[in-house]
Formats: C-alpha cells, sequence, structure tokens
C-alpha cells in the first residue's frame, strides 16, 4: 500500500515540479503463482494500479482544489452569467492555481523523500513518511481541529500528541469538510454585493413600474461593469491565495 502511496507522491510531485517523471517498469504477464511473494507481488500490482485509477480523486481530497472550484462556481453563479465562463474553463483555472499554491509542497515532498528514494539512498518506507510529511503538514493547518477532533471521536482515538499521531485516514475527510466550510464562507461573502445590486435594481424597477422586466437580465450588465472596474479576478485569485495557509 505505501509502494502505491509512494508512486503516486512521485506522480503528483513531478508533475508540479514539471519535471519527467521516472516510471518503473512493470511486467503484466498472467501466470499462476509458485510461491505467496509472487501472490504478494500480483497483489501489489493490482494495488497500484488501483490507486493511479483513483489518482485524480486524491487531487480533491488533498489538495485546494475543492476550495478554488467551489468559490469559482459561486462568482458565476452570483453573477448570473449562467455558462460563462464555461466550466470547462473554471476547471482548469482551478487546477493551474492548486498547481501554483502546491508547488512548494510538492518540491518539499520530493526533495524530502522521493529524490532520496530514486538515488537509492533510503527505503520506500522511509521514503513514504519523508515524502507525506509536507502532504500531511498541509492539510493540518488547513483543517479546524473542531473537524479533527469529529473524526477522531467517532474513531474513539485518543487525542493526538503531534502531527505524526494523525493517521491520513482521519486527516484526509476532516480536511476536506474545512475546505467545503471555507469554500462556503468565501462564497457568501461573494454573493453579499452582488445580492445588493439584485435588490436596487428591482427596487427602481418596481417604482418606474416595469413590473414585467426580469430584474436579473437589467442587473447583469451592471455586474459585470463593476467586476471590471474592481479588477474581480485579481481580487478574487489573491484573497483566495492568502485564504491557504
Amino acid at each position: 500500500m505505501r509502494r502505491a502511496f509512494l508512486l503516486l507522491f512521485l506522480l503528483f510531485a513531478s508533475v508540479v515540479l514539471a519535471d519527467t517523471p521516472v516510471i518503473p517498469t512493470m511486467n503484466f504477464e498472467l501466470s499462476a503463482p509458485n510461491s505467496p511473494e509472487q501472490l504478494v507481488n500480483s497483489l501489489n500490482v493490482v494495488l497500484l494500479l488501483t490507486v493511479l485509477f483513483l489518482a485524480p480523486s486524491m487531487v480533491f481530497v488533498m489538495t485546494t482544489f475543492t476550495r478554488f472550484l467551489i468559490v469559482f462556481g459561486f462568482i458565476r453563479q452570483a453573477m448570473g452569467t449562467q455558462q460563462v465562463p464555461p466550466t470547462q474553463v473554471l476547471v482548469m483555472l482551478a487546477m493551474i492555481m492548486t498547481f501554483f499554491v502546491m508547488e512548494p509542497v510538492g518540491q518539499k515532498s520530493y526533495d524530502q523523500g522521493i529524490k532520496p528514494y530514486m538515488n537509492q539512498e533510503i527505503s520506500y518506507d522511509v521514503a513514504f513518511e519523508r515524502a507525506s510529511e509536507p502532504f500531511k503538514s498541509f492539510m493540518v493547518k488547513n483543517t479546524r481541529e473542531k473537524d479533527l477532533a469529529l473524526f477522531l471521536r467517532v474513531r474513539n482515538m485518543p487525542n493526538p500528541q503531534s502531527i505524526d499521531d494523525v493517521s491520513f485516514g482521519v486527516i484526509i475527510p476532516a480536511f476536506l469538510i474545512s475546505e467545503l466550510k471555507t469554500a462556503f464562507e468565501i462564497g457568501f461573502l461573494i454573493f453579499l454585493p452582488f445580492l445588493v445590486i439584485d435588490m436596487v435594481v428591482a427596487s427602481i424597477l418596481m417604482s418606474m413600474g416595469m413590473m414585467m422586466l426580469p430584474p436579473v437580465m437589467v442587473a447583469l450588465p451592471f455586474k459585470i461593469l463593476i467586476f471590471i472596474l474592481i479588477d474581480g479576478w485579481n481580487l478574487l485569485i489573491g484573497n483566495l491565495i492568502a485564504s491557504v495557509k
């Protein structure tokens, strides 16, 4: 299991650092195992392929991708621009920002664990511990103590004395719900000014007797204009990056 996660860290750090990953060769010959060791090796290959298949999901649960994508969805909905920007653009923007924010974490993980392991200086057990430590520290810094305590309490686990005492099985779900809460808090703050614009436009139209004219249609160009005047994307991206600890 740790070998599979170590390869996942290798792939992630290589992508973040824009280096050419060195992927080990694998033999996929199908034959009956002649010893318990061969059976274990075959199971390791199956486990490795499963982890690689689930690798995109790891991006959602171990990085800030979820926060960025939800906030971008809120800004589009608050402005009322329907499908502009397109979902594909928002996903790619969230992915690029995730790589930008996670680059120092990936660099540290690569230098501490993956690079020494590739140079055959340490074993894969030590490499896994060193490579996972930066990601674990990052997730703990961005996780609320209340969320972390929730999953510790569910598992009837004692309070940890340090980060090393907390397993990924507890950190990952706690980190994910913390990211959801943070994203919804930012989304609420984004909605407020646009809601005020909608209310003002609706009040003006009602006072003029134009009840059949949709307020959303009239408010849309004003919201776009204000968003452009305040350099909204620059302001939004800057504050999103600043919200990551």
